[in-house]
């Protein structure tokens, strides 16, 4: 009786096996996923200072406005 359930056992350790790399799968996937988030939005707040400071130039460019440092 033993014989007819191995292979039953071998093939549930299996699946279990599976499972477990694939939770282990979606959790790096979802720690890559914040740390994408997160480097999108350094990204974008930084091209807003770098478009802002273009803006000021296109405004006050220096040395043109009788403005003296």
């Amino acid at each position: 009786m033993m014989d007819t359930m191995e292979p039953h056992g071998r093939a549930m350790a299996n699946a279990r096996e599976r499972i477990n790399r694939t939770e282990l799968a979606l959790e790096r996937t979802e720690e890559m996923l914040a740390e994408n988030i997160a480097l999108c939005r350094r990204l974008r707040a930084q091209r807003c200072l770098v478009e802002g400071a273009y803006r000021l130039v296109q405004i006050a460019p220096s040395n043109e406005g009788g403005l003296k440092a």
